[in-house]
């Protein structure tokens, strides 16, 4: 609703008082904002500029009531974007309070005979068209900070993916309020029919609710999630499979930090990729629970993993006993084929058990043990060094 046409008088009054009314809007702000006080002086010195600035443009509008007053250009324009991050929404209003209180305190003076309470009206009137310049001001900045968060962080996911971290990439991902807290561990899984926004903010808030780190990001149909702070990587990736489409969930071995995120990544993927050799996989599913799929889809770190770790262990009595074992598919077939007690094979089986970390009387087991011992034996075949 227009305001009445105010008085030239007035209007000339506010004009010749505004330098006093913005020192007087600031030594209000010194006496009754305590965190206004610990600023610096660089920004207490922006403070004041904006102080002014509002005052002035409020003397223009009260001068020009019928002329379409853009406030927020007009008061925040001069302020620098690092103010924006010193000065949260709640301070902004308390000075904007601060303001139209210093110049309410002077409305007897600066007014006309006569104008006083059309003064105080305009006065009360634009500091409610300020407070909503200033809840605008901050929602775009905090539109404009959501998008550039979201180009950082896929910039810092696509890096780890590649294999490409390095100083500047930890240096974004702090920027994303990654703190590197203890072990990281990358989750693979589909993405739902959301857009990918929204697939990371759930990811993101799924996360935090456990006191985890995350990065996150969506490349085609699939969601990787970097975890950081993680204990039990299983634990953690089941807290979050609902934030993934149905299907595979897998979860990459723990490793120290960021900077080694991108060999967690790489076993998630090839384990993602191979899951599908597994129908009955558990959702989530360790990328390490995953090496003879992977092995057989051409993963040369999972076929030497198998080497090393599950085959190399066994050896005499005990590797002879769980060929045998793997060929019978019984105890008591491979007791008869060794010519030994069937409490001897079961001792012997529980001994790989324990040096290979692979159970071998579960089918599971078995098939696991099979493929690494066959890898094995391929490796160390004469004949492939002469083809």
């Amino acid at each position: 609703m227009p305001s009445p046409d105010p008085s030239a008088t007035t209007a000339e009054r506010l004009t010749r008082a505004s330098g006093q009314l913005a020192t007087a809007a600031v030594d209000r702000m010194d006496r009754q904002l305590p965190w206004f006080a610990t600023m610096d002086a660089q920004e207490r010195a922006w403070v004041g500029t904006i102080a002014q600035d509002g005052i002035a443009a409020f003397v223009k509008w009260y001068a020009h009531p019928d002329e379409t007053a853009h406030i927020s250009a007009n008061v925040f324009g001069s302020a620098p974007k690092d103010l924006a991050r010193a000065i949260t929404l709640r301070q902004t209003v308390e000075l904007v309070r601060t303001t139209i209180d210093a110049v309410e305190a002077q409305v007897s003076e600066l007014a006309a005979p006569g104008d006083e309470t059309e003064l105080r009206e305009a006065v009360l009137r634009y500091g409610r068209e300020i407070a909503f310049a200033s809840a605008q001001v901050y929602a775009q900045a905090a539109e404009a900070r959501g998008a550039w968060d979201a180009r950082l962080e896929a910039l810092v996911v696509d890096a780890i993916l590649r294999g490409e971290v390095d100083a500047e990439v930890r240096s974004r991902a702090a920027a994303l309020a990654w703190h590197n807290r203890g072990d990281v561990a990358v989750i693979v899984g589909l993405a739902r029919s959301a857009d990918p926004e929204t697939i990371v903010e759930d990811i993101r808030r799924s996360a935090r609710s456990l006191r985890l780190e995350v990065l996150a990001g969506v490349h085609g149909d699939q969601v990787i999630a970097v975890l950081g702070g993680v204990h039990e990587p299983l634990a953690a990736a089941q807290s979050l499979v609902d934030q993934f489409a149905p299907g595979p969930v897998v979860v990459g071995p723990l490793v120290p930090d960021l900077f080694s995120a991108t060999a967690s990544a790489s076993e998630a993927l090839s384990g993602f990729n191979a899951v599908s050799a597994w129908p009955q996989a558990p959702r989530p599913v360790a990328s390490d629970d995953l090496l003879p799929e992977r092995a057989l889809a051409g993963d040369a770190v999972a076929k030497q993993l198998l080497i090393e770790e599950v085959a190399l262990p066994l050896t005499g009595h005990v590797l002879e006993t769980v060929w045998a074992f793997l060929e019978t598919g019984s105890i008591e077939g491979a007791a008869r084929q060794l010519f030994i007690h069937t409490n001897t094979v079961r001792y012997r089986l529980r001994k790989a058990t324990e040096l290979s970390g692979v159970v071998v009387t579960s089918p599971r087991g078995a098939h696991t043990l099979r493929i690494a011992l066959s890898l094995s034996t391929l490796n160390d075949n004469p004949a492939k060094e002469m083809r």
